[in-house]
């Protein structure tokens, strides 16, 4: 499946803007949104000024079909999709906390386990674990949900009476575990591994919704089980952006300063991995047939260049 053309980094809908977020334009229609999924791309909370061709669609696109399979598992904002990067979603008040559940040990988590830190989500890890391990048990790592800067991990005490009631946690945690449980073994069924990811929900009158996004290259880590190592950096298989940030790492930025562009066969891909995502976890292709270059194949490339 072709995806992309010039890539679209700003919309304008003839309808009054609601916000512009890193990578979606939302669009007030009174009783319900307009989302707009972009080709931008951020890393570290910065948008980069380089679009990526397909991303938005591919996005939007396997928003939809996360968002019509999961409304039995536990609700969600989705009505309807309007077209390759646009749907329309019911209107909720977001509850200011990033819902991350985590199933194997990596990014920050293992960085602070490998500083020494034992306790996360209330769950106590033994000793022991390596990079990328999986855990015991899924846990529980919420945040702070900032509209600037970077989020800041909260606890249930923190939350409850200033973002959440007592009752809104207890079905927002069930859900959230239910909701990753259903996504892993989706993933599992298209050759991938779901180590984590970040939900977001909302009110809507007395009712909670999943609202944002599901499990996509830019909110879950996606790994390709048949190169899973464990002890070893994932992202030359990965379909997420974790490659990216690696690749921008290595260049020397971080989030601070001038964000650089992206070189084309960055920008080439960074768009492979978020198209593959849409077309391996909807049984398009398999992971095999991307072709994916790894970090280290990739700067040795741009070096002969």
């Amino acid at each position: 499946m072709r995806m992309g053309g010039e890539p679209l980094l700003r919309s304008s809908l003839p309808h009054p803007l609601f916000k512009r977020g890193k990578v979606r334009d939302l669009y007030d229609l009174g009783d319900s949104l307009l989302i707009v999924s972009t080709d931008r791309v951020s890393a570290f909370d910065v948008t980069l000024p380089t679009g990526i061709p397909g991303k938005g669609e591919a996005l939007n696109r396997l928003s939809v079909h996360w968002f019509e399979r999961t409304g039995g598992v536990f609700p969600n904002h989705y009505v309807e999709q309007v077209d390759d990067r646009t749907m329309r979603a019911l209107k909720a008040e977001r509850i200011d906390v990033e819902w991350v559940v985590r199933g194997h040990l990596y990014g920050s988590a293992w960085r602070e386990y490998r500083e020494g830190r034992r306790v996360m989500g209330g769950v106590e890890l033994p000793n022991g674990l390596r990079l990328a391990e999986g855990l015991p048990e899924a846990i529980l790592t919420p945040t702070t949900k900032a509209e600037t800067g970077h989020d800041v991990e909260i606890t249930r005490v923190q939350a409850v009476g200033r973002l959440v009631t007592a009752g809104e946690w207890r079905t927002l945690e069930e859900a959230s575990f239910r909701l990753f449980e259903f996504y892993r073994r989706e993933c599992r069924s298209r050759g991938l591994i779901l180590p984590d990811f970040k939900l977001e929900f909302g009110r809507r009158g007395g009712d909670l919704l999943q609202i944002d996004e599901p499990p996509t290259h830019d909110s879950a880590r996606l790994w390709a089980e048949r190169y899973y190592r464990v002890g070893e950096q994932q992202e030359g298989h990965a379909l997420d952006k974790e490659f990216l940030r690696e690749y921008l790492r290595r260049t020397g930025f971080t989030g601070d300063g001038e964000p650089p562009r992206l070189p084309p066969l960055v920008v080439e891909e960074v768009s492979k991995r978020c198209v593959g995502a849409y077309e391996v976890l909807t049984g398009r292709r398999r992971i095999e047939e991307l072709r994916l270059r790894t970090v280290d194949r990739l700067m040795a490339e741009i070096e002969r260049l």
